[in-house]
């Protein structure tokens, strides 16, 4: 009876995991980590969001059953959003889905419309629940690259080309997480074309749509006209409106696709409590100063973070958008591995960061920086990098010892 169960066999011990314990037992020895590994937002919810949940909740009906795909005026918020940010018409009842944070509506979507060897293409490296909410329910995954370039649609042709049984679903996420890379709608354009020409299924995680910078409001895929005969995509209240733990997230898109997600959500949940989707609808239909408020102390947290760890030795590339930079490791120490060296940092510079070999095969080599910490912590951090990198014998130059 120990044999492993078939589903278990299939996930691999969670990389991320042995990071995350190793700081969890240093802070429980009262150790101070400046935690920059977990995309966990340091800010509160907007004051009116937290006031509509305990004014919901104080009602004696409000605590029964909630509905499974969204109560209506919640699904009626999202449509009203695709069309003030993104100018597309989206219908609340056919076209929208509440789920539980876009995590969870990933794997349901997975097991709705996944059948057993069915081949779906993911970008690698990735957010785990991209290829394993596929992988669980029973699913193979081939590879394709993050970076929106022309190698990326020829890898697209050779996977429909040499993959028996040719690839069904594709998989994208832009903003990235991990690598914060970004695309314009002419890419999504050039996308949706080719889904349709290959009839494969388009699953677009849009978690970071409101944290970009520099004035380049990142684009929806279903703004290209004919996006919707392909795609879905997924949106998350999670980093716009500061409501990670809240777990609130929508599935907008093809009739056929929520349909599907819809039929198995109705067994597997019974939606997210009540007052909690009435402050949903406060967030998406309240005063909106919150998201350019959060989307300006990230994008400065971004430019500390820069140019702090860049005076200490450490070059990281400025991200467009998300509340990540992927930064590679310092060339004098990339043959340690990114785990080692994640280890490494947290046990000597007590800071804390997500190795990439997590996030697939192809992130080895760098690591994920969440800009969850303020300017000051940050600027520890990187004072406490620059030590430890001259204690390994990197030579920080004269004019980065600042």
């Amino acid at each position: 009876m120990s044999e492993e169960f078939y589903r278990i066999k299939r996930l691999p011990p969670y990389v991320i995991a042995e990071v995350n314990g190793m700081r969890a037992a240093a802070r429980a020895g009262g150790e101070d980590i400046i935690d920059l590994g977990m995309g966990n937002p340091d800010l509160p919810p907007p004051q009116h969001v937290i006031d509509k949940l305990c004014e919901v909740a104080a009602k004696p009906d409000a605590h029964g059953y909630s509905q499974s795909k969204g109560i209506p005026g919640l699904r009626r918020a999202q449509a009203n959003y695709y069309g003030r940010r993104f100018g597309v018409d989206v219908d609340p009842e056919s076209e929208v889905v509440v789920t539980m944070g876009s995590k969870e509506g990933l794997a349901s979507l997975a097991t709705a419309i996944t059948a057993p060897g069915d081949v779906i293409l993911a970008p690698n490296p990735s957010y785990p629940i991209h290829t394993f909410g596929f992988i669980i329910a029973g699913a193979t995954i081939r590879a394709v690259p993050t970076t929106p370039d022309d190698a990326y649609f020829e890898s697209l042709e050779r996977a429909m080309n040499f993959t028996v049984p040719r690839p069904s679903i594709l998989v994208i996420n832009y903003p990235s997480n991990p690598t914060a890379e970004t695309v314009d709608l002419a890419f999504y354009e050039r996308l949706v074309a080719w889904a349709r020409e290959n009839k494969v299924w388009i699953i677009s995680d849009l978690a970071y749509s409101e944290l970009y910078y520099d004035g380049k409001p990142t684009p929806s895929i279903l703004q290209v006209e004919g996006a919707k005969d392909v795609a879905i995509e997924f949106t998350s209240l999670s980093k716009t409106y500061s409501m990670a733990g809240w777990r609130i997230g929508f599935a907008v898109g093809n009739k056929h696709l929520i349909a599907a997600m819809t039929r198995v959500k109705s067994y597997l949940d019974y939606g997210a409590f009540t007052p909690v989707q009435a402050a949903a609808v406060a967030a998406l239909n309240g005063p909106q100063d919150i998201v350019e408020k959060n989307r300006e102390l990230y994008h400065k947290r971004r430019d500390v973070l820069v140019e702090s760890f860049g005076r200490s030795g450490w070059d990281i590339p400025s991200p467009q958008a998300s509340m990540f930079a992927w930064a590679p490791l310092p060339p004098a120490l990339a043959h340690l591995g990114s785990l080692e060296f994640s280890k490494q940092l947290l046990t000597h510079a007590k800071v804390a960061v997500a190795p990439g070999v997590g996030y697939g095969e192809n992130g080895e080599g760098y690591v994920r920086i969440a800009m969850v910490e303020n300017e000051q912590r940050l600027r520890q951090a990187a004072r406490n990098v620059k030590k430890y990198l001259q204690s390994m014998g990197v030579n920080v130059p004269s004019s980065k010892a600042g």
